[in-house]
């Protein structure tokens, strides 16, 4: 026996409703992802650029440091902030349950 023999078969407004509902958060959520997108895929373009204007300001750096006598103080720095991320990444990846 069908369902809709029993109790009453939902009306037209009713069911116009959940289609038109449905759709809102399907739309909401491709609007979501092509927000992230937008935002995402800029970055990783710019990753290379970053990448190389990050060595340049490394090497300017160590070229200042042996002109002026004074020490490396950003690599001092970036080194002691690499060592502390991959710590906690290393600690995240080995005590994840398996």
């Amino acid at each position: 026996m069908h369902a809709y023999l029993i109790t009453a078969k939902p009306g037209r407004l009713h069911r116009a409703a959940r289609f038109a509902g449905r759709w809102a958060l399907r739309a909401l959520a491709l609007a979501v992802m092509v927000g992230l997108g937008a935002v995402v895929f800029p970055l990783r373009c710019a990753r290379p650029v970053l990448n190389y204007i990050a060595t340049r300001a490394a090497w300017l750096e160590l070229w200042a440091a042996s002109v002026t006598g004074i020490g490396p103080v950003g690599a001092a720095l970036g080194a002691g902030l690499t060592d502390e991320f991959v710590t906690e990444f290393h600690k995240a990846r080995t005590g994840a349950p398996t």
